[in-house]
């Protein structure tokens, strides 16, 4: 019997951000359910930088895993939805959330996660890679400046992640949530995922104290923010 779909987004940490602090990648092999999980990173947003795929595996081959990874800028190797197939854990990289998506629609990643998705494989990702599934998210890929963008739509409301990383996040995401250009959603901080089961928020975990997420949303002609209870990894 297949599990309920799984998807975890982080706002920031793991592997990338914190090589000496694997708590948040730990986590997201647990949600797999195996000892020895099949984990597929997918680094397209950062144009499959060699410099971050070389720190996913030095990352996950530490673990108790067995990590891959999908080049699209390179094809070589197995087709797409046979790899994507194959994977219990679908790690996507951060980078340009726009160029990613057109990028996947070109190959038919876009569906191909999906079917696995509904399927029971857990989706997970950092920045780009978090942001990516939700109807909408605030995004640098068009420019230095914060905007919103369309995205996949598996989940609703808007992303934006690294809350507390970027002091330019918060007040942007408010003004863009007020002038009707964002939809409301939530908001995650460095070192903080959330867990979706279904299209619904089980669960908000951190690796660092302090990390939070929050609910935004518009209330009268303001923002308003709502913390949400996070359960510190060890």
């Amino acid at each position: 019997m297949v599990g309920p779909r799984t998807l975890a987004a982080l706002g920031g940490g793991g592997f990338s951000m914190e090589p000496e602090n694997l708590a948040l990648d730990r986590w997201l092999l647990s949600l797999t359910g195996k000892e020895r999980p099949r984990v597929l990173f997918v680094p397209t947003a950062s144009g499959d930088s060699d410099n971050y795929v070389q720190r996913f595996f030095t990352a996950y081959t530490s673990l108790e895993c067995q990590p891959s990874w999908l080049p699209l800028f390179r094809r070589t190797g197995e087709g797409v939805q046979a790899a994507i197939e194959a994977a219990d854990l679908v790690f996507v990289g951060g980078g340009n959330t726009a160029n990613m998506l057109a990028i996947w629609r070109i190959h038919g990643v876009d569906i191909a996660l999906r079917q696995a998705w509904e399927s029971g494989t857990v989706m997970a990702g950092v920045s780009a890679g978090a942001i990516c599934w939700f109807e909408q998210g605030s995004t640098d890929s068009f420019g230095p400046g914060l905007a919103a963008m369309d995205c996949l739509g598996w989940l609703p409301g808007s992303l934006c992640p690294h809350y507390d990383g970027e002091a330019a996040r918060r007040p942007r995401l408010h003004q863009m949530v007020v002038a009707g250009d964002l939809r409301p959603g939530l908001a995650a901080d460095d070192g903080c995922a959330l867990l979706y089961r279904g299209t619904q928020l089980a669960e908000v975990v951190c690796s660092r104290d302090q990390a939070a997420a929050y609910e935004v949303t518009l209330l009268g002609d303001q923002a308003s923010e709502r913390k949400l209870e996070a359960r510190r990894l060890g």
